[in-house]
């Protein structure tokens, strides 16, 4: 099941036109575009495959063992 997380995405105009991006809570996650609109989808394709890769890994790690898993929310 797909749930919601909230991020915080920085958007920061270049010199020479465009935006870059990246979100405050996930190191890693940068992004640009020509416009803002493009650097926000960018941004939001970059964090998709980060956690993607982050899972996928992770799985990977625990293969095979005795774990509990289970949904985890935070309010910070």
């Amino acid at each position: 099941m797909a749930k919601t997380v909230t991020f915080t995405a920085v958007f920061e105009p270049t010199e020479e036109g465009g935006y870059i991006a990246f979100v405050e809570e996930l190191p890693g996650a940068n992004a640009q575009g020509e416009t803002l609109e493009e650097a926000r989808e960018n941004l939001a394709e970059a964090v998709a495959l980060i956690l993607e890769a982050n899972r996928e890994a992770a799985e990977k790690e625990i293969a095979g063992r005795a774990v509990i898993r289970e949904s985890f929310r935070v309010t910070a």
